[in-house]
C-alpha cells in the first residue's frame, strides 16, 4: 500500500487545488502521485478478488468463470 506520507500528501494537493489551485509542479506531483495510489489500489483489489468465491444460496460454487481463469494464473 501507499505510505502514509504520500497519502497525506495526496490530500493536502487536493485540498490546496479546491480553495487556492494548484502550481505546474504541484499539478504534476499531484498526477504522478494519483497514479500511484491507483496502480497500488488495483493491484490490492485484484489481490484480494482473487480470495473470493461466490456460492449461491442452495451452495453451489457459482464464482464467474473469468474470475476463476485469474485465480488460477501463476503469481508474478
Amino acid at each position: 500500500m501507499i505510505s502514509k506520507e504520500k497519502l497525506a500528501r495526496i490530500n493536502s494537493l487536493a485540498k490546496k487545488a479546491k480553495t487556492e489551485g494548484l502550481s505546474e509542479p504541484e499539478a504534476k506531483e499531484q498526477s504522478k502521485l494519483r497514479k500511484e495510489y491507483l496502480e497500488k489500489f488495483r493491484a490490492s483489489m485484484l489481490n484480494t478478488l482473487k480470495g473470493v468465491t461466490v456460492i449461491d444460496p442452495e451452495g453451489n460454487d457459482v464464482t464467474p468463470e473469468k474470475l476463476k481463469r485469474e485465480q488460477n494464473k501463476p503469481l508474478h
